[in-house]
């Protein structure tokens, strides 16, 4: 993890690191306070700076990059597709939609697929298909359904999602908000319980919170949730934009409880890390009721999209990377655990996900994230005092050593 090369890698610029980084704080909105690491090269578990230093990607976009940077398979599938046709709109048929969603259908064991783009996006469809389906089916009074979901929780930054968000940063400055939300304690069965109605249409919520600080509820609490929803005609919308496809060490975080959801909301690692590709997957009962004109996107279940998002799906298919993020999630959590007492007050997650709390006297998340990138490791922060590490599942034993090492050196008590 030192320098590779002494010389800039982007082969069209001299401009260094900090010049970029000035590029972005003139020219782009404030929206993000990256790292000040300019990445221009990416494979597998590792990246590249202009400079030539290489680092561990501990983060894989937020679990975009389950199959690390540039995965062969979908490179080539969508370097094949660009020579093709990338975009059509869905003012006309292609031959790789129909494909892409029988194929993500099969593998989630679902009947129905809706494309979009972005994870918001697929998390606002599927608030539109809930009351839809409450007005149409359930027969709730039209305008007066209700969802509920859970404290704490990220499903995106729209005006409707932050609407129902508990972060103060998220949701200041941006009303006046969406109504139909009732938000309840995570991993309070009981409260979920109380606050259902002859009008509620769905229960949404992260099978696993990852902007929370990857905060696994307590047994029994997601199966309760189906209980409650069978008996009450509720819908459950599983989350799994960043605990599915692979992440938690099955297809979905709901498959270590045993559960189904009526609908599954999918985004990031769908695209592979190479383009934004999202859906909602479920019941043809309850997807079934959108109609021609209700949703749409111009550029949702494009030809490139479903090309590479066919491929994401014949690599979930083997099991392979699942199996991987088994055994090598639980050889993380055992290093990681091992820092507890020596600078880390607690381990959460599941998988290849982790939630590392800082122990109070320790350096806060953002110092901490600072520091590792000085360590060659690329990990960031969540809330005040954790740190979120989600490599890529083509990681090794030996990259898990080094990264866990990091922080190891990070937190250690002066």
């Amino acid at each position: 993890m030192t320098a590779i090369a002494e010389h800039n890698t982007t082969g069209t610029t001299n401009l260094a690191s900090a010049d970029f980084v000035a590029l972005d704080e003139e020219w782009s909105t404030h929206n993000y306070h990256p790292l000040p690491v300019v990445i221009s090269h990416g494979e597998g578990s590792w990246v590249t700076d202009v400079e030539g230093r290489r680092y561990l990607d501990f983060l894989s976009g937020y679990s975009s990059l389950n199959f690390g940077h540039r995965h062969p398979a979908l490179v080539a599938a969508a370097v094949e597709q660009l020579g093709r046709v990338t975009l059509t709109s869905r003012a006309f048929h292609h031959d790789q939609f129909g494909l892409f969603c029988r194929e993500l259908a099969a593998l989630t064991g679902t009947e129905m697929v809706l494309a979009m783009n972005s994870g918001a996006e697929a998390v606002e469809s599927a608030i539109k298909v809930a009351r839809k389906w409450a007005y149409r089916v359930k027969g709730v009074p039209e305008g007066m359904a209700e969802i509920i979901v859970a404290g704490s929780n990220f499903h995106g930054r729209t005006t409707t999602i932050v609407s129902f968000s508990t972060d103060e940063t998220a949701r200041n400055d941006f009303g006046p908000f969406t109504p139909g939300f009732k938000v309840v304690k995570y991993g309070a069965l009981d409260e979920i319980e109380s606050a259902i109605s002859p009008r509620t249409a769905a229960v949404l919520l992260e099978p696993i919170q990852g902007e929370a600080g990857v905060v696994v509820p307590p047994a029994g609490y997601l199966a309760g949730i189906r209980r409650l929803c069978d008996q009450h005609n509720v819908l459950m919308i599983a989350d799994e934009i960043q605990s599915g496809l692979g992440r938690t060490g099955e297809l979905f975080a709901l498959d270590h409880e045993g559960v189904r959801a009526d609908l599954y909301t999918l985004g990031k690692a769908l695209g592979g890390g190479i383009l934004p590709v999202s859906a909602v997957v479920g019941s043809r009962s309850v997807l079934g009721v959108l109609k021609p004109g209700e949703h749409g996107s111009t550029f949702g279940g494009n030809p490139l999209a479903c090309a590479v998002g066919r491929a994401v799906v014949g690599l979930l298919a083997t099991g392979e990377f699942q199996q991987r993020s088994r055994d090598l999630g639980a050889y993380l959590h055992a290093e990681l655990n091992k820092l507890v007492g020596h600078g880390v007050a607690e381990v959460r997650g599941r998988g290849l996900w982790a939630g590392v709390e800082i122990a109070p006297g320790g350096p806060v998340g953002r110092a901490a994230s600072e520091a590792l990138a000085t360590r060659g490791v690329l990990c960031k922060e969540t809330h005040a005092s954790t740190l979120r590490v989600a490599p890529p599942l083509v990681i090794t034993r030996d990259e898990i050593d080094l990264g866990v090492q990091a922080i190891a050196e990070v937190v250690r008590p002066v």
